[in-house]
């Protein structure tokens, strides 16, 4: 039996159709009653998980206080450990004392940084550099958890993944699939950029590897579609899976970051012109999966699921 926190966000309902999909025994959890979920309350460092956990041989953890542009917590870095340290090693240590024999978090890539210099991609065994509060968060419960792990013997699976977009996909993803599907020329023709993303079927597929995988005990693992885009290329492809074609304009990169600044929009600017690189060469070493869907096959599903194609 599978208990899978998290299962109403993205990511859960991806994997949760999944598990349904491969006839997979699973539990899915939720704050408030409904059918066939496990209501728990509020998830906190005080949740009871006795009666979710009961039959579980393996947990799948997303609940997840994510990371935010506006962040409106005065103590942003207390708010993050209540529910990404303290909430997550509850449920470890309850899950440990319930003869649970493997524990699979979702943590991000942040934990290694913000970004990459070209052909640097960040690795798995790279020191970790959180450069906000919330990749913050996410390292001291990897940390925590593999000291859980030492202690009582249950196995640790870490999961680092960039970006994931695909069907339902929110915030700046889902702004940039709309801007993509106007016709307009994008400045973009110029950037080299180069930015690892993993579509969610993609992610999910990986999850479930690691659910029995004899070597996925107690490592960390960074995950991606294992093709990586500029942002003219993304914008590309999203136009292209919505039935247009994206017309690019070879505009100098430090151009465009001049005027970014002048606007007070250089944090944007990173985000679309700097580089974030992973290398899943040791995710395929040690585990042998290779992504399942490709980045077309991915970014049609998501255009797609947002009811874009064609408009």
């Amino acid at each position: 039996m599978i208990l899978v926190t998290g299962a109403t966000g993205f990511v859960g309902q991806a994997l949760c159709a999944e598990l349904s999909r491969r006839r997979m025994d699973y539990r899915p959890v939720s704050r408030n009653s409904r059918p066939g979920f496990a209501a728990i309350g509020a998830v906190s460092g005080d949740t009871d998980w006795t009666g979710a956990l009961a039959g579980v041989d393996i947990v799948m953890h997303l609940v997840a206080r994510v990371h935010v542009m506006n962040e409106s917590a005065a103590d942003p870095l207390a708010a993050f450990r209540a529910v990404n340290v303290d909430a997550t090693l509850n449920l470890a240590r309850q899950a440990a004392a319930a003869g649970v024999k493997r524990f699979i978090f979702l943590s991000s890539i942040k934990v290694n940084g913000e970004g990459t210099a070209a052909g640097e991609p960040f690795r798995a065994a790279d020191a970790p550099h959180p450069e906000d509060a919330y990749g913050r968060s996410k390292l001291e419960a990897e940390e925590a958890l593999l000291a859980i792990s030492t202690e009582t013997g249950m196995e640790v699976v870490i999961i680092r993944p960039p970006l994931v977009y695909g069907p339902g996909v929110k915030a700046n993803f889902a702004s940039l699939m709309r801007w993509a599907a106007r016709p307009f020329p994008w400045p973009f023709g110029a950037v080299r950029n180069r930015r690892s993303l993993v579509y969610v079927g993609n992610l999910v597929d990986f999850m479930l590897l690691c659910a029995n995988h004899s070597a996925a005990g107690n490592r960390v693992f960074l995950v991606s579609d294992g093709e990586d885009l500029s942002i003219g290329q993304l914008i590309a492809k999203l136009s292209l899976a919505a039935g247009r074609k994206a017309w690019m304009l070879p505009v100098p990169p430090a151009l465009l970051e001049g005027l970014a600044a002048l606007l007070g929009r250089r944090a944007a600017a990173q985000r679309l012109l700097g580089s974030l690189q992973v290398d899943i060469s040791q995710t395929r070493a040690v585990t042998g999966w290779s992504p399942p869907y490709s980045v077309e096959e991915g970014l049609t599903a998501t255009v797609a699921g947002a009811g874009m194609k064609g408009r």
